[in-house]
This record gives C-alpha cells, structure tokens and sequence, in this order.
C-alpha cells in the first residue's frame, strides 16, 4: 500500500508541477484572474505532494527508545498540514486575485492560449486523477465514496484524490469563467471564476482536515478486526468475560490493541500465560495489521469499581 501511495503521489507531483509552468506563462500572456488562481493551485498541490513523501519517508523510521511505537502517525501529521495549506494559501489567494479582479476589471488577452493551457491542463490532471481514483478503489470495497474515505487509514491516497478531484473543478470552472468573458467581452466572469475555485479550494480543505483530524488523535481499527479479535477472545478456554479491548492506529499499517480478559477464578497462572502467549500469535497472525498486543488479566468486578470511580 505504501509504494502503491508513492506512486499515486509521484504522478500528482510530475502532473502538478509541468501544469503549474504552463498555467503562469498563460495567465502571464492573458492576464487572466482565474488562470492566475489555477496555477497558484497548481503550486500549492505540488508543494503539498512534496510534504506528502516526505510524511510517508517520516513514517517508515524505526521505532526508538523515544517512539517506541514508531513514526507511523507523522504521515497523518503531514496530511493535515496539507489541508491547512490548501485553505491558507490554495483557497485565500484564488478568493483574494479573485476580488481584486472584479475591482479592478482587465480586458483578457490572446484568450486562445487560456483554452490550450486549460486543455492539456485536464488531460495531465485527469492522468492523475485516474491513477489516485484506482488506488483508492483497492481499499474502497464496497462501502460508498463518504464511508470509505472516513473508515481509510491511509490518508496519502484520499488526500491525493481529494486535491486531483477539486483540481479538475477548478480547471472547468476557470474554462467557463474565460470563455464567457471572451464570448461576453465581460471580463468580471474571469474574477468570479477565481473566488469559485477558492472556494472548492476551501471546501476540500476543511473536508480533509476533518478527516486527518480524527487519524492524528487515534482512530481505531475498523469494526471487522475488532469484532475478529472479540471472536477469538470470547472462544479462549479459561476466559469468563472479555471486559475492554481497545484498538488505535499509530500509522497506516501498525494497529495497537490492549485488552483486558476476566479469567476464571480457579485458573492457574502457567494456564494464563499460556492463553496470553496463544491470544497474541493468533491475533497477530489473523490480522498482521496488528503489531502490538497488551492483555490486562483484571476481574469484571474490578473493573465496574473502576467505571464507578471514574464518574
């Protein structure tokens, strides 16, 4: 999955930045406002795909005596830095040359070079577009697109799509907004195409900042392992009540799960140690997601004091 991202990212990036060159010389030769706002898109994405491998290099640092869980979760650090950048910068200066433009209305020129710009434009990002769209699918299942970027642990991938979706938006938006200054000599549709892609621009980052928010805090594993492991637990010889188990990601690829078990009284403790060393193998080997395993031996009785004196 890690290499697959790498290289949804890889090809966002070559996109990005060969559409960003062409985007500045256009909005250069044209004075175009939402050209302008397109290739200042199309720089924020690429710097955000950079911030993107770099997360995903973070992330694949051993563990240490200081992370001794691993570097996992910077991946989903990085992700919301590029959220915040996508609405800082991405979404303020479309809206702000966009304003501008309408104050302060120009003529466009040789309008021509805006719709060959704004062509190839969509062909590179809709190759990017469509390698982010089938890696994403690999993890989607058959949960709907909502549900399955909230349940996706790997936010490289939907990030990816996110930003190639919004930027095929704005490529039609920014098309619409020059031809009709062009066909109406009106050029206050260019400045109003560029305050909509800001605002696509907003959108999307407060829709991937909500997401990595809940990744960075610590999601837990998806409903399926956790039932897997409950169902394993609850067949465990010895084992009279299954009082917590409690999952959390600390990375795309590294769940941790702590669980407290109620033996029967009469157990003896080798049988324990056993049925721990037992639950441990069986659970890391039925979902090799799961790197890390805690089992708390504590009664049920003990554990309702507990709840009692937590209120």
């Amino acid at each position: 999955m890690a290499s697959g991202s790498k290289k949804v990212i890889i090809a966002a990036l070559i996109g990005n930045g060969l559409v960003a060159i062409t985007k500045f010389v256009a909005s250069v030769m044209t004075g175009s406002s939402a050209m302008f706002s397109e290739a200042i898109h199309s720089v924020v994405d690429s710097g955000n795909q950079v911030l993107l491998l770099f997360g995903l290099k973070q992330a694949e640092k051993p563990a240490s005596e200081d992370f001794p869980f691993g570097h996992g979760k910077e991946i989903y650090f990085w992700s919301f830095v590029v959220a915040i950048l996508i609405f800082a910068v991405g979404a303020g200066i479309s809206i702000y040359e966009g304003i501008h433009h309408l104050m302060n209305p120009s003529p466009l020129e040789n309008v021509s070079v805006n719709y060959i710009v704004l062509t190839l434009a969509l062909i590179f990002e809709g190759v990017a577009w469509y390698m982010a769209w089938k890696e994403f699918k690999h993890t989607r299942g058959n949960n709907s697109l909502f549900k399955a970027v909230h349940q996706a642990k790997d936010p490289s991938v939907f990030v990816v799509l996110f930003e190639d979706s919004a930027a095929m938006l704005g490529l039609i938006i920014a098309f619409i907004g020059i031809a009709l200054g062009h066909l109406t000599g009106n050029p206050v549709y260019d400045g109003i195409a560029s305050i909509l892609i800001g605002c696509i621009l907003a959108g999307t980052a407060a829709w991937l900042a909500y997401e990595t928010k809940s990744l960075l805090i610590g999601e837990s594993a998806k409903p399926a392992i956790r039932r897997g492991i409950r169902e394993l637990l609850v067949n465990q010889p010895n084992v009279e009540h299954v009082n917590e188990i409690a999952t959390m990601h600390m990375g795309p690829n590294f769940i941790l799960a702590t669980i407290s078990l109620d033996f029967e009284d009469q157990t003896p403790a080798g049988i324990v140690e056993k049925t721990i060393a037992h639950l441990d193998c069986q659970i890391k080997t039925q979902y090799p997601l799961v790197k890390r395993v805690f089992i708390e031996v504590k009664s049920r009785k003990d554990m309702v004091i507990d709840e009692i004196k937590s209120f």
